[in-house]
Order: C-alpha cells, then structure tokens, then sequence
C-alpha cells in the first residue's frame, strides 16, 4: 500500500526497543562521520580562520597607535616651536597628518665618536684614534628620530606567552569550524532519529521554529563580531589610553573572547521563542508579558551586563536589541495563535 501524496517523509512505522537503538547508533555514527568530515576541513582553512578573526583587533590596534603616534607628533612639533625652530601654523593638523600617513618614530641616541669609527670602518678608511672622549651624558650623544611605517609596527601583533598557544589556538578554531560545517548534518540525522517518536503536528514545531531560531542566533552572533567588537576594542583601548597603559593582546585570550561574545550574543537573541515557549504552557500569558515589561527591561539590562564585557557600549549593543526583541515576543505570541499547532494524533498514526 502506497503511502498518501500529503505524508510526512519522516513518519516511520512501528519499531521495537532494540530496533530504535540500532536507529540511534546508526544516527551517531553517521554524526561522528559529519564531525570528522568537518574537522578535517576546519583543520585546512584553521590557518586563515584564525587569521580573520584577528581583524578586528588589528584595526582597533592600528586606530589606537596611530591616536598615539598624533600626539607623539604634536608633541615634537610643540618642543620644535618652543625652540623657536621653524613649524607649519597649524600644529595639530601637521600631526595628524603625519599620523594618517601611517608613520611613528623611536628616539634613539649615538655616541658620535662611536658614529664616526663605523662610517670610517664602512668606506674603508682609518677609524679615528680610539683615545677619542666617551660621551657620559645625554647631551653628549646625537639624539636621532627614525620613522617607521606602522604597518610594520610589532605591536600591531598579538602575542603568545608560552610555546603551546598557538597550535591550541588553530586547534580550537579548527574544531569549531568543524562542527559549524557539519552541524546542519548531526542536526538531521538527530533529528531524524527522534521524529520517528513524534506525531505529525508535534514535529511542525521544528518545522516552523528551527529556521526562526537559527536566523535569531546567527544574527546575535554577526551583531557580535561585525558591530559589537568595534566599539568593546574602541572603549577598552580608550581606557588603557587614560592609563596610560600599552595594550598587548595575547592570542589565546582573544580567542576565548571571539568565541563567547557571540555565543552570548547568539543565545541571548532566542528570547521570542522562549516567551512564545512559556506562553504556550501556559507558565506566563500576553497579558503578563505587558503588564511586566518594566521589570522585563531591567532583567534584559543585568542579563546583559553579565554577558557582555565590562563595559557601557556592549550591553547597550545588547540590551536595546532584546527590548526590541522582548515585544517581538509579544507580538509572536499575540498573532500566532494555539490552533496553528491544535491538531490532535487521533488520526494519525500513533508513534513508537
């Protein structure tokens, strides 16, 4: 007997215990397969996986030596000016200038005695008497500023403080690239699995929520690493500035902060569908939800502040989205009705 036109391609028939549990090794073998398939790719592309996620924190890296190099500049050309040496009129723009040309200098100092022994020595000439005076003072010493493009800069470079740290690095982001190409895979043949346990109507909630969720989350996620790292780097390099501190950022910590940030992010953006949840078992109703929002934005603020860094730009990335999100959950629960989802198994073949 044919199965109807209108049959759900998942519906399976009637199994015994030992059959469902060869359906649930089968189901994890054809997993571990995807994640193996995954992690072999995640290991050829770890490289420049890891070099991506670097970018953010270059630019923000740039942006903070080239603020520091303008007012290096600006410094120099104030001590010029003092010295009544000659300067362009307008001292800040020159600096500025200077800095967007992507130039910094270091001060070094030459002993000039030492200075003249190596030219001579390099045109192939006597070196001048060794008995020639020893500088004891700066003053005695030719004071030389070299530029250097900041491109070149090293600080611009994360840093690693044990030998380890890198290959753990590419083998984390490796991992997760993995799992993220064979997720939709372990997805389905879980999923496979379980809706040989479930009613007809009671599998159209994946069918109409998964795609919802996944949206909700990569898009917390992308709000994370495309918005929210600018302006946590811009903030928390702002304050080392006021400290005068320099910011040397270790490859292994920024690593665990490019994961979790978006992981909250991600996981936070599934608020509607949790209101929508409680709301159709009936823990919370409509009526609840706008009555309480006062209190809603206030756990939305301190949920924020725990998920985030410690600091104002990241949960307000956070927080007003979720408000926002907070009455699309109103609205979903409002104009989605409980008949969308009301039929009953009794026609339907009763599961495993």
């Amino acid at each position: 007997m044919h199965n109807p036109p209108h049959a759900d391609p998942l519906d399976k028939t009637k199994m015994s215990f030992f059959a469902h549990l060869e359906e649930l090794r089968t189901a994890i073998f054809k997993s571990l397969i995807a994640l193996a398939v995954g992690t072999a790719l995640g290991l050829t592309s770890g490289w420049s996986v890891v070099d991506y996620i670097q970018t953010p924190l270059r630019e923000s890296l740039e942006t903070f030596y080239r603020g520091q190099a303008e007012k290096q500049h600006l410094q120099l050309l104030q001590e010029r000016q003092a010295a009544k040496e000659k300067v362009p009129e307008d001292l800040a723009a020159a600096a500025k200038k200077l800095a967007n040309e992507g130039l910094v200098f270091h001060s070094f100092y030459i002993d000039p005695h030492e200075l003249a022994r190596a030219v001579a020595r390099a045109l192939g000439r006597e070196p001048p008497a060794e008995d020639a005076p020893f500088a004891t003072s700066r003053k005695e010493l030719i004071h030389l500023r070299l530029y250097q493009p900041l491109e070149q800069d090293t600080r611009l470079k994360l840093i690693a403080t044990s030998a380890h740290s890198p290959f753990t690095v590419y083998l984390k982001t490796s991992i997760v690239v993995g799992v993220t190409i064979a997720s939709p895979f372990i997805f389905f043949f879980i999923w496979e699995f379980v809706a040989a346990g479930l009613y007809k109507h009671e599998r159209k909630y994946i069918y109409y929520f998964l795609p919802i969720s996944l949206g909700l989350f990569f898009a917390g996620a992308a709000l994370a690493f495309f918005v929210a790292f600018d302006f946590v780097l811009d903030f928390l390099f702002w304050f080392n500035t006021k400290m005068n501190v320099n910011p040397m950022p270790q490859i292994d910590e920024w690593m665990s902060f490019v994961l979790i940030l978006p992981l909250g992010f991600g996981i936070s953006f599934q608020l509607p569908l949790v209101m929508l949840f409680l709301e159709r078992i009936n823990v919370f109703t409509v009526e609840n939800y706008i009555s309480k929002w006062r209190i809603a934005v206030l756990v939305i603020s301190i949920i924020s502040m725990f998920l985030t860094p410690a600091d104002p730009w990241s949960m307000l990335l956070m927080g007003i989205p979720l408000i926002v999100l907070y009455f699309g959950g109103i609205a979903l629960c409002h104009y989605m009705p409980n008949k969308a989802f009301a039929e009953t198994p009794d026609s339907e073949s009763t599961p495993s």
